[in-house]
C-alpha cells in the first residue's frame, strides 16, 4: 500500500492540510492495490486490505492479456472489514493481474 500524508483526528495544521487536499485534488487518494490470481484450482481467492469494508466498492481493471480475457470469469461474493472474496473459475494462467480501485 503507498503511504500518503493522514491528518491527525485532533487537527493539524494549514499546510499539513494544505498538503493532503492538494494531492487529493491531483488524485492522489491512496485507493488502489494489485490483485493476482495464482494458478491453480481454487475458485475464490481473498483481497486483503485494511481499506476494505463491507459496503466498499472494488473495481477492476485488467493489467495483462490473460486477465482481461478473464473479466468474466469472476465476481466479489464476500466482504468484510479489511478484506473481501473473490470467486472465480479455475484459473489455469499465472499472469491474471488486476488494479484494483477501493471506493468507500
Amino acid at each position: 500500500m503507498s503511504q500518503y500524508r493522514v491528518l491527525p483526528y485532533d487537527g493539524a495544521n494549514p499546510r499539513q492540510i494544505s498538503e493532503v487536499v492538494n494531492g487529493a485534488m491531483s488524485g492522489k487518494l491512496n485507493n488502489t492495490t494489485t490483485l493476482t490470481l495464482t494458478a491453480s484450482s481454487a475458485t475464490q481467492t481473498n483481497l486483503d486490505d485494511s481499506r476494505i469494508g463491507v459496503e466498499s466498492v472494488l473495481s477492476f481493471t485488467p493489467t495483462t492479456t490473460a486477465a482481461s480475457t478473464f473479466m468474466n470469469n469472476f465476481h466479489v461474493s464476500a466482504k468484510a472489514v479489511g478484506s473481501a472474496v473473490i470467486t472465480h473459475g479455475v484459473n489455469t494462467d499465472s499472469n491474471r493481474i488486476y488494479d484494483v480501485l477501493i471506493f468507500g
